[in-house]
């Protein structure tokens, strides 16, 4: 549904349809800033890459062609611009941390090293709704390294396929894939973390009840 709204806002775009920018932008805004808060890390950041993005979009709506393309071409643009703007940001950090770091792991005894995860089918339907475990997962996006979380938002957040993302992002298909492989698995770490640290409070609940 999403990519045919793109596509007929495209179109009514390249046909010079009264209003189409106006829609065009109310259709876009959101999602642009919602993928540049969380590739910035900062609103005040996004809101700026938005804007940009958006006034790029609209000087140079004349080289789209094919409205089957316009989303990663819009995107396209916006990693451009968050870019630009994390290399000038006073929000920038000193030092990202590379996703080993991010990603706790457990050394087996025959030295194997192999990262834990909780079963999350057996956590009840509702823990999934709760904003802490929301906010866990937009925190544990955010600290990713900037090439792992370009790859994830791309492909997860605005569902571009990996052909799409390899060229947004200048990369092989083959790297997008790797990169998406260890980007979730870093996410789901950190959302495993906090399943495990909500698990005993659920067991004293169930036990109440």
């Amino acid at each position: 549904m999403h990519r045919e709204q793109d596509v007929e806002l495209a179109r009514s775009l390249i046909a010079g349809e009264p209003e189409a920018f106006d829609r065009f932008v109310e259709h876009f805004r959101a999602k642009i800033f919602q993928y540049s808060w969380l590739m910035c890390g900062h609103r005040e950041d996004a809101e700026e890459v938005a804007q940009e993005t958006l006034l790029k979009v609209f000087e140079n709506f004349a080289q789209i062609r094919d409205a089957e393309r316009v989303r990663p071409w819009v995107f396209r643009i916006a990693k451009n611009a968050c870019l630009m703007k994390r290399r000038k940001s006073v929000f920038a950090p000193a030092r990202e941390l590379s996703l080993d770091e991010l990603m706790a792991a457990k050394t087996r005894s025959d030295g194997e090293v192999r990262m834990e995860i909780a079963d999350w089918s057996a956590q009840p339907d509702d823990l999934f709704l709760r904003a802490e475990l929301r906010q866990t997962l937009t925190t544990a996006i955010g600290e990713l390294p900037e090439i792992y979380r370009a790859v994830l938002l791309l492909r997860d957040l605005e569902e571009l396929s990996t052909h799409e993302t390899a060229e947004i992002l200048e990369l092989s298909e083959d790297v997008v894939k790797t990169r998406l492989h260890r980007a979730r698995l870093a996410v789901r770490q950190k959302l495993d973390e906090k399943l495990r640290s909500e698990r005993p409070s659920l067991s004293a609940q169930q036990k109440e009840n």
